[in-house]
C-alpha cells in the first residue's frame, strides 16, 4: 500500500535526507587511490553515529555493512572490504539513512582519479536519466511516466537500462509500496499524489543489460563486465511537483 507522509513524517525524512547528503558530500574528498572500501565504510558509519542517525544498511537482511560501495562492473550491493580503489575506477557509493524511525536513501557514482570517455559519459548520461525522470514527478502523473522518461533516454545515449532492480517508496521502512522501475510505458501504474516520497534512480550500463549475482549473496555484477553506474534521489512529491530531499550539496540542489 502506498502511504501519504503527514508533515511530521516527511520532517523527519527531510532531515535523514539531510544527513544522506551531508554523508556523501564528507565521503567525496576520501575517494581517492588507494582507500579501500572497507575504509570508506568506516569513515560513513562514524560520520552518521556521529550525527545521531543509524546506518540502516547495518543488518538489513543480514547485509554486514553501513553503505554499498560498488565498483566498475559492479552494480549494486557491493559489500565494502580490501580492495583498494585505483585510478580509473568509478565507485558507485549507496546509503540508507534512519532518524527517529524515519528513512532516506541516495546513491552516486563518483570517478577515482582520471576516468576513460567510456566511463565519463556512462556517469554523465545515468545522472542525466535521474533528473530526466524527476522531471515527471507531479501530481496526476504515474509511475509510467517515470519509468519511460528514464528508459527513452539511456537508450538514446546507447545504455542499457538494469530490468530487475529499481526504485521504490521510503519512510519508515527502507523500501515501500510503490515499485519503480527504469523502463516501461507512459501513464500506467499508480498515480502519483501530494505526500508520497520515492526513491527514484536509474542504474544504467555501459554494455548489455544482463546481471548475475555473486556468491557472497548481495553484488550484482554485469555479465559482460562493463561499467554501471547509478544515481538515485529522495524526493517528495509536493503540490507543484518534486522537492529533492537527498540534495547534491556540491551543486546547490533544491
Amino acid at each position: 500500500m502506498i502511504s501519504i507522509k503527514n508533515e511530521k513524517e516527511i520532517e523527519l525524512i527531510t532531515h535523514a535526507g539531510y544527513l544522506v547528503s551531508l554523508t556523501h558530500q564528507y565521503l567525496k574528498k576520501f575517494i581517492k587511490e588507494g582507500i579501500t572500501t572497507k575504509q570508506l565504510d568506516k569513515l560513513a558509519h562514524d560520520f552518521i553515529i556521529e550525527h545521531d542517525a543509524i546506518p540502516s544498511c547495518l543488518g538489513y537482511e543480514s547485509y554486514p555493512a553501513s553503505i554499498c560501495t560498488s565498483v566498475n562492473d559492479e552494480i549494486v550491493h557491493g559489500i565494502p572490504g580490501d580492495y583498494s580503489l585505483k585510478n580509473g575506477d568509478i565507485i558507485t557509493i549507496d546509503m540508507v539513512i534512519g532518524y527517529k524511525g524515519y528513512q532516506a536513501d541516495a546513491a552516486w557514482t563518483y570517478a577515482v582519479g582520471q576516468i576513460n570517455e567510456k566511463k565519463q559519459q556512462l556517469l554523465k548520461y545515468t545522472e542525466e536519466a535521474l533528473y530526466e525522470g524527476l522531471k515527471q514527478v507531479k501530481p496526476g502523473n504515474r509511475i509510467g511516466d517515470i519509468s519511460n522518461a528514464i528508459e527513452n533516454y539511456a537508450h538514446d545515449h546507447q545504455l542499457s537500462v538494469v530490468e530487475e532492480l529499481g526504485g521504490h517508496g521510503i519512510g519508515q521502512e527502507m523500501h515501500e509500496d510503490p515499485w519503480i522501475p527504469n523502463f516501461g510505458k507512459k501513464h500506467v501504474g499508480p498515480r502519483l499524489k501530494p505526500g508520497m516520497v520515492i526513491c527514484i534512480e536509474p542504474m544504467l550500463n555501459y554494455g548489455k543489460k544482463d546481471i548475475y549475482q555473486m556468491p557472497d549473496g548481495w553484488t550484482i555484477k554485469t555479465v559482460d563486465q562493463q561499467p554501471s553506474a547509478h544515481f538515485e534521489h529522495t524526493v517528495l512529491v509536493t503540490d507543484q511537483g518534486y522537492k529533492i530531499l537527498t540534495p547534491r550539496l556540491d551543486k546547490n540542489e533544491n
